[in-house]
């Protein structure tokens, strides 16, 4: 399966997180996207060593293939070795990407 594969910068088109990463697939079109996007940067923006990457799914067919992104948004969170330790679809709740991100950190 693609989970265990590493995403890196090459991959993400963008540095990840010292510490995690968390890593949002969006569409152009997708409401509940720019709520996510707001969560995400603002949990990335608390918590030291993590950052926010969002990444257009429509744009990076071979990702969503590959990790099986089925809707959007899909937040993947990543290790310090950019492995997939946790996946949700939906809009976050705050408090659910700061526990999700205790198992990668």
């Amino acid at each position: 399966m693609g989970e265990r594969r590493r995403l890196g910068a090459a991959e993400l088109g963008a540095a990840p997180g010292e510490r995690a990463t968390l890593v949002q697939f969006s569409t152009a079109f997708c409401q509940p996207c720019r709520a996510t996007r707001r969560v995400l940067a603002e949990v990335a923006a608390m918590v030291p060593g993590v950052a926010h990457v969002e990444l257009d799914a429509e744009s990076r067919l071979d990702l969503v293939r590959e990790l099986g992104i089925r809707v959007t948004p899909t937040v993947l969170v990543l290790d310090a070795a950019g492995r997939v330790v946790r996946r949700a679809t939906g809009q976050p709740r705050t408090a659910d990407v700061i526990a999700a991100l205790g198992e990668a950190v």
